[in-house]
């Protein structure tokens, strides 16, 4: 491998073009990596001028183009029997590999790819240079699904002073238009058909015209009309069958006049396309239900619970302000009468109990709100209760006294008995 291009420190070889080698190289006065095609002039004299004169019209007519979609021409020189061309370095692949893949292109992805070759052969034509040679080995495909056309070897300038000889035909058999299998004369329309060609191939994964040699090929190209490529690939719409065979017109006149019209057909064909949605699928499903600690609780969750947990928890007992002698008292009060009330306050030196308070906090039924109010009544005067003294018996006297001790020993029990369920309570609870 060369070491040196002229200025250039050749790095890499990247591969053998059709007419010699393209190294990968670095152009040292301003640190850029460049891609440099070389082509070998040590021929005859006769095809060393042909093919030089060529090599260096692909130099000038890629040189007068700028535009995003076609490779950017640096230099040009010679350096003894090699002449070079320094051009963009572009890191990507070439169509050609990407079509020798086994899996298909999404139909999108080929409109796309299409539309922006279609653009870059308008701005071309524009220009009045022709590509004559439209295949996928001269279109890259770098970052971002960006495309570039390549190799401008036998572009065909207006002014171009290296012509091609009558019937000589240049280009690949296989995305020739007619008029190039023919001989004849070649314009703008020549490129549309080699590039309906690559867009018939992408989407069908076959070429439309195919024999086995070149003249059963051309023979194809002149005569034979393609199915439409929806009958082998029934992605394609039926709006891209019409492109495709507008494109592949075998009259000049039916043909797409400009590339940039079918541009503009593959990119409302692409938009009217509907949007694929990718549902997200897990890739693994959960083998087991998530356990407690793995389940995650929000802030305001995990604040309620923790508000929760500060709460004092309800347990079942007396509250320790209870009083059991105090509601013994009330007991007796609201049964017995105010003497042995009385007595009894005095034998466990106990406060007499408020029965008018204690009538007055106990809670009274409301009315029934459909109910009317009754009308206020007179309130009666207090008469002072006289206490009625029936005669009593000797006989009798003896049972008032033993009910009287009766009930004396009942309360007194029901006292104990409340004291020491007090006592069993704060130990059991307190």
């Amino acid at each position: 491998m060369i070491k040196h291009l002229g200025r250039y420190e050749v790095v890499d070889e990247l591969g053998h073009g059709a007419m010699g080698i393209v190294y990968k190289a670095i152009d040292p006065l301003i640190d850029r990596v460049v891609a440099i095609k070389t082509i070998n002039l040590s021929l005859a004299l006769e095809e060393k001028e042909e093919y030089e004169g060529r090599f260096y019209q692909e130099a000038k007519a890629a040189g007068r183009l700028n535009h995003p979609n076609i490779v950017t021409i640096y230099d040009v020189g010679k350096s003894g029997d090699v002449a070079y061309i320094a051009m963009e370095f572009l890191e990507g692949r070439e169509l050609r590999d990407i079509l020798d893949e086994d899996q298909a292109m999404p139909v999108e992805q080929v409109l796309d790819i299409t539309a922006q070759v279609a653009l870059g052969l308008a701005y071309a034509h524009e220009h009045d240079i022709v590509h004559r040679d439209v295949k996928p080995a001269n279109i890259m495909v770098v970052r971002d699904g960006h495309v570039k056309i390549t190799d401008f070897g036998i572009a065909r300038m207006e002014s171009a002073a290296v012509r091609t000889q009558t019937g000589m035909v240049l280009g690949s058999p296989k995305y020739m238009s007619p008029e190039q299998v023919t001989g004849k004369a070649i314009d703008q329309r020549s490129d549309i058909f080699s590039l309906g060609v690559m867009l018939y191939e992408m989407l069908a994964r076959q070429a439309p015209f195919t024999g086995e040699n070149i003249n059963a090929i051309m023979y194809q190209t002149l005569n034979a009309v393609p199915p439409p490529p929806s009958t082998i690939n029934p992605a394609v719409p039926a709006m891209l069958n019409f492109i495709v065979a507008k494109a592949l017109a075998k009259d000049l006149d039916d043909r797409y006049q400009d590339a940039r019209e079918l541009a503009n057909d593959l990119r409302a064909c692409r938009d009217s396309m509907p949007r694929r949605t990718e549902t997200a699928v897990p890739s693994t499903p959960p083998s087991r239900p998530p356990k407690l600690e793995d389940t995650e609780v929000s802030s305001a969750s995990r604040a309620g619970m923790d508000a929760d947990e500060s709460r004092p928890v309800a347990t079942l007992g007396l509250s320790p302000a209870f009083d059991s002698f105090g509601a013994t008292m009330r007991l007796a009060s609201m049964t017995n009468d105010e003497k042995e009330v009385e007595e009894l306050s005095k034998t466990f030196k106990i406060a007499r109990p408020d029965m008018d308070a204690i009538n007055q906090a106990a809670p009274r039924p409301e009315p029934p709100k459909s109910a009317q109010p009754a009308p206020p009544q007179p309130k009666p005067q207090a008469v002072p209760r006289q206490p009625v003294v029936p005669p009593l018996s000797p006989d009798s006297t003896d049972d008032v006294e033993t009910a009287k001790l009766g009930s004396w020993l009942l309360i007194v029990l029901a006292v104990l008995v409340l004291a020491g369920l007090y006592e069993l309570i704060e130990v059991l609870f307190f």
